[in-house]
């Protein structure tokens, strides 16, 4: 160890853990060339890793409940390693959820240093951090396309994405994996819509399965109905919309990856909210729309669903002006007008309409809009036939285009560059004490 460095070890444990008392006594004893710092629990450990202060591990019990993927991901964006203490009663793959190494509770002083100095950095006094870690290289995975379908209430979102889906799954190339058609939105209706009477399993249950593990794709895939007439998978929502708290951005980001992977294809009914921290100051609204921010961000396709009234355009357009500003490439949005006038001049004028609209808000030049006959479909909601063809293949086509255009643009070409950036109160990081005596 370089001479004036030293480990700085954050520690998470019930207070009488018999190892927590035991690295205490290590450190405090000069055996430990670390300096340690007991957490009562784990929004202590979280606000001390936020605090900017450069930590070089987390020690933290397995036996807390609060010991999970979005604890661990909280370290590893300090730049934090995360060491689990582990007595084998937990039954967690704990790797596979980010820690770097998992210690026994009778570990000795000698095994804790060996992991240290294996996984963590050291902390340099009263200058500046020590250097950054070497990038991991990390494994590719195959994963599957990602569809979001979005639109105002009412506007026939939910009944566009069901579509979608069920041409999805009539496609040639099923055998590379099932589709599926998933409730993000916090007003879940397609379980209403599919008839299914019964509220569970659903997105709760597997986000709570990666809270504290990585399920198979073939568990994930047993969570989803499947809707033999229409050839699709169906993951129901949200029981209740204030349950949303129980959606943990870092386990719902695992079990949506999960899916990705599980999925040849993700149809995804969202909201249009995509409001975070950075708009309106609250992590809390960010949380919330946290189905609706993480479709957004991986969807290969967006399609914003809009009425043929004056009203419907004027919310069309706000939908892909958010959609914009929360940073989806234009190329990837693609404007519906759902029950879209028989007429090729009135189809012209919505086209040209939000063209100009859409157009002046964003800086960009959308997609053609897709325009969706009126169709009676309510017999067949109700009775769960197939949707009509004429509904699913306007929407298909389009994904397939944009898909390939996706394809064809050149690895230069990329999204255009801010002129300024706003910064999060907070992000810089601050001064530590020895730090500030410098």
């Amino acid at each position: 160890m370089i001479p004036g460095e030293r480990f700085v070890v954050l520690g998470l444990a019930p207070p009488r853990a018999a190892w927590f008392r035991s690295v205490g006594v290590w450190a405090t004893s000069g055996a430990l060339p670390a300096e340690f710092l007991k957490c009562v629990s784990a929004e202590e450990a979280r606000a001390r890793l936020a605090s900017g202060r450069p930590f070089s591990a987390l020690v933290a019990d397995a036996g807390l409940p609060s010991v999970d993927r979005d604890l661990l991901a909280a370290a590893t964006a300090a730049d934090c390693a995360v060491l689990v203490v582990d007595d084998g009663r937990a039954t967690r793959d704990w790797l596979s959820l980010g820690a770097s190494r998992v210690l026994a509770p009778s570990f000795t002083r000698d095994e804790l240093v060996t992991a240290l100095v294996a996984c963590a950095r050291t902390i340099r006094r009263g200058d500046a951090p020590a250097a950054e870690l070497l990038a991991r290289p990390s494994l590719s995975f195959w994963r599957g396309s990602v569809v979001a379908v979005t639109g105002p209430g009412g506007t026939g979102a939910s009944t566009a994405a069901m579509a979608l889906a069920q041409t999805l799954g009539d496609d040639a190339d099923s055998a590379a994996g099932p589709v599926l058609l998933a409730d993000l939105r916090l007003n879940a209706e397609l379980a209403m819509l599919h008839d299914v009477r019964d509220v569970a399993p659903g997105i709760q249950e597997l986000v709570e399965a990666h809270r504290s593990g990585q399920p198979t794709f073939e568990a994930a895939r047993s969570l989803a109905w499947v809707v033999d007439e229409r050839r699709y998978h169906l993951l129901l929502g949200l029981r209740r919309p204030r349950f949303w708290p129980a959606l943990r951005p870092q386990a719902f980001e695992a079990a949506f990856d999960t899916l990705c992977r599980a999925y040849r294809a993700v149809v995804c009914d969202v909201d249009a909210d995509l409001e975070g921290e950075d708009g309106g100051g609250s992590i809390d609204v960010e949380e919330r729309n946290v189905m609706a921010r993480t479709t957004a961000s991986r969807a290969d396709v967006v399609f914003a669903v809009g009425s043929p009234s004056l009203k419907g355009v004027h919310a069309l357009v706000r939908v892909v002006t958010d959609l914009v500003a929360f940073g989806v490439p234009t190329h990837r949005i693609v404007p519906v007008f759902n029950r879209s006038p028989r007429s090729p001049r009135a189809r012209a004028a919505l086209t040209a309409a939000v063209a100009e609209l859409a157009g002046g808000a964003t800086g960009a030049r959308l997609a053609s809009p897709v325009h969706l006959p009126e169709r009676d479909i309510e017999s067949d909601v109700h009775d769960g036939r197939r949707l009509p063809a004429l509904l699913g293949a306007p929407l298909a086509g389009a994904f397939h285009a944009v898909r390939g255009r996706v394809a064809e643009r050149p690895l230069s070409e990329g999204p255009a560059v801010a002129e300024g950036e706003r910064v999060r109160p907070g992000s810089l990081g601050s001064w530590t004490g020895d730090e500030a005596a410098v």
